[in-house]
């Protein structure tokens, strides 16, 4: 259900204000490819339909952490808490000098105009959901398309998010769009079917049709463990070593609606462990988001 337009008291668990410094170091112009950034509600509102109401993680936490972590670019996901207002995106994207991108949260409704300065501002993906913590359904597939429509265009990505099994139930869905595609999450997959099941061997085989990527961030999301993550990391290391020029990586901060927020020096250190050689680490980091959000 969604929360009252005046409840600001926060449903879901802060993230952790101490990260660690990370003992790896990263690539020069290291992308984090996946974060939100909440609020300031009093002067970024979030939206009155919202499904859960966050802590407030201004772009000044988000800086200050990319500094401490060593990331020198990044990519804003659009949060559902703010709907399809993408004023707090905008202006982090304006801030950070060419640094950032963006990915937004489109209605078939949205304006072609709105599309377009969305663009001159940064954006460079278009998100579609299928998977809802708090509630919700996704659009109608005919919906979907309009969005895809949207964006054409502008060359934007299209990212999904989606879990369980949802990526075998995609697949048809995401092999029909022209566009380059980004699952987020390792798909939220279900680990416990081993890295034969269907919906793992299914994301590889989406990955080797060369037109979809998937972010590797998520390993704390999948896992069964507590940190290291040692069940859920190598079904990361396998799609790194599967497919090292259509990965990347995001820390997912501020880790909304997760059940044990993390430490985002330690969710950094397993770098080390998805991508062990410097190759597949300077793909995953740094070539591979430059040719996927235009940096």
């Amino acid at each position: 259900m969604p929360i009252r337009a005046d409840d600001l008291t926060p449903t879901i668990a802060p993230h952790d204000p101490n990260p660690k410094k990370p003992r790896i170091t990263l690539p020069p112009l290291a992308c984090d490819s996946h974060f939100h950034v909440f609020g300031p509600h009093k002067k970024f509102p979030y939206a009155p339909d919202r499904p859960f109401t966050p802590t407030d993680a201004p772009k000044e936490d988000l800086f200050r952490l990319h500094r401490l972590l060593g990331f020198e670019r990044g990519v804003f996901v659009q949060s559902t808490c703010h709907g399809s207002d993408h004023a707090a995106l905008v202006d982090l994207l304006a801030t950070g000098q060419g640094r950032y991108r963006g990915v937004a949260l489109l209605e078939p409704t949205t304006p072609p105009a709105e599309v377009e300065r969305l663009d001159q501002a940064g954006v460079r993906g278009a998100r579609l959901h299928f998977y809802f913590a708090h509630g919700g359904t996704p659009m109608p597939r005919e919906q979907l398309r309009q969005v895809i429509a949207l964006v054409e265009p502008y060359g934007w990505h299209i990212a999904i998010h989606c879990g369980g099994n949802g990526v075998v139930e995609l697949y048809e869905f995401i092999r029909s769009i022209n566009a380059p595609v980004v699952i987020d999450h390792i798909a939220r997959i279900d680990i416990g079917e081993g890295r034969n099941g269907k919906a793992f061997s299914t994301l590889r085989r989406l990955l080797d049709t060369g037109n979809v990527w998937v972010k590797l961030s998520g390993t704390d999301r999948i896992t069964k463990q507590k940190y290291p993550y040692a069940d859920a990391v190598p079904f990361a290391r396998d799609l790194a070593a599967h497919a090292p020029e259509r990965i990347v990586w995001g820390t997912d901060w501020p880790h909304p609606n997760h059940k044990a927020v993390p430490n985002d020096g330690d969710l950094v250190d397993l770098i080390a462990e998805i991508a062990p050689d410097e190759r597949t680490r300077r793909l995953m980091l740094v070539d591979n988001p430059a040719k996927l959000f235009g940096f």
